[in-house]
């Protein structure tokens, strides 16, 4: 296990401040300071400090590409980065015109996702809003049926269904050609406390995962084209992230508050039959975000202790025992600063 300190995270649960590039580069938000991990050479970099008392960044996510970063703040801005440049998007493709911040929320943002040229992101102002970035008037539509904060956003692999979670315990699917209508696919309102995790599935179209909070803490499957739970799961702590094995049927999540002794922990789970195979970490206090290396071989834990610890638990197959045995063997120990 490689652990980064990490002062000045965020010890909130709704918040998404970490998101790893298809370039190797994992972008953190530690208090008002963005900085760059290049996962390859071990080379950090400080993107941008805000200046603004409490302006700090709240949602993080690279795009598909891993050119542009896109930042939710606490004060409801939202910006776009260039990677390349380290600094902010001043001209959207064909335009001319500059830009500093894509405007419409009125509340924090805390989750973004990304799906081509359009950038979505949910706020505590309860609406969801898809950007355009090629165009002038980048406000594609706006959504505004959660009764709370919007704190998980995740695109389908296709890019043709969304999935939004919201701290009113309800999870919603879109479809993508149908957003500017206002019309949800489903509603699902199994989940008792906020939907924050959520992962589709990456060898079955149409499945989805969610995780809930602290008063349901259960894992849920969803068929996303019957509108039906095909699995749900009792973790018994919080569920602050899940993440897919893209080499083997698994699923891996993470954990917070529990009111037992399974709190703070990862754990991975065999799919379909949703049988535990493992658990690990040693994480004191609870786990806030979770995240994939773009190989899909390492996840990086966010904990509130103000470290960041990587795993690589999405290796190649393992022979003789079951990994539940072996996850300790997989692991190494370095420690160093994030800044």
């Amino acid at each position: 296990m490689i652990v980064l300190d990490a002062p000045g995270l965020l010890d909130d649960y709704y918040v998404n401040i970490m998101s790893w590039g298809k370039n190797n580069v994992l972008a953190v938000g530690l208090g008002p300071t963005l900085y760059l991990w290049n996962s390859v050479d071990q080379r950090i970099h400080k993107l941008f400090h805000v200046r603004e008392e409490d302006n700090w960044p709240t949602s993080i996510t690279w795009s598909e590409e891993a050119r542009t970063l896109a930042v939710g703040y606490t004060c409801s801005n939202l910006q776009l980065w260039d990677a390349e440049s380290s600094k902010l998007v001043s001209s959207l493709f064909l335009y001319s015109f500059t830009i500093r911040s894509l405007q419409g929320h009125s509340e924090r943002i805390t989750s973004t996702a990304w799906n081509g040229h359009i950038l979505t992101s949910g706020s505590r102002d309860k609406s969801i809003i898809n950007h355009d970035i090629r165009a002038r008037n980048h406000l594609a539509s706006c959504i505004k049926k959660h009764s709370d904060e919007v704190c998980g956003l995740k695109w389908s692999n296709e890019g043709d269904r969304l999935a939004s979670g919201g701290s009113e315990k309800q999870l919603y699917i879109w479809e993508a050609s149908k957003m500017s209508s206002s019309k949800f696919l489903h509603l699902f309102t199994d989940h008792y406390a906020a939907v924050k995790a959520l992962a589709w599935c990456p060898y079955q179209h149409n499945v989805l995962a969610s995780g809930g909070g602290w008063n349901d803490r259960c894992i849920r499957i969803w068929n996303t084209q019957k509108g039906i739970c095909i699995h749900s799961i009792e973790t018994k702590a919080q569920i602050s992230g899940l993440e897919w094995n893209r080499h083997h049927k698994e699923i891996l999540s993470s954990h917070g508050y529990s009111t037992g002794e399974d709190q703070n922990k990862l754990c991975l789970w065999k799919y379909p039959s949703m049988t535990k195979v493992g658990e690990f970490g040693n994480h004191e206090p609870r786990i806030i975000n979770l995240c994939q290396s773009p190989d899909g071989v390492t996840v990086v834990s966010a904990v509130a202790d103000e470290t960041l610890r990587f795993w690589d638990v999405f290796g190649p197959p393992m022979t003789g025992t079951s990994m539940a045995s072996n996850l300790q063997g997989l692991f190494s120990s370095r420690n160093s600063l994030i800044r």
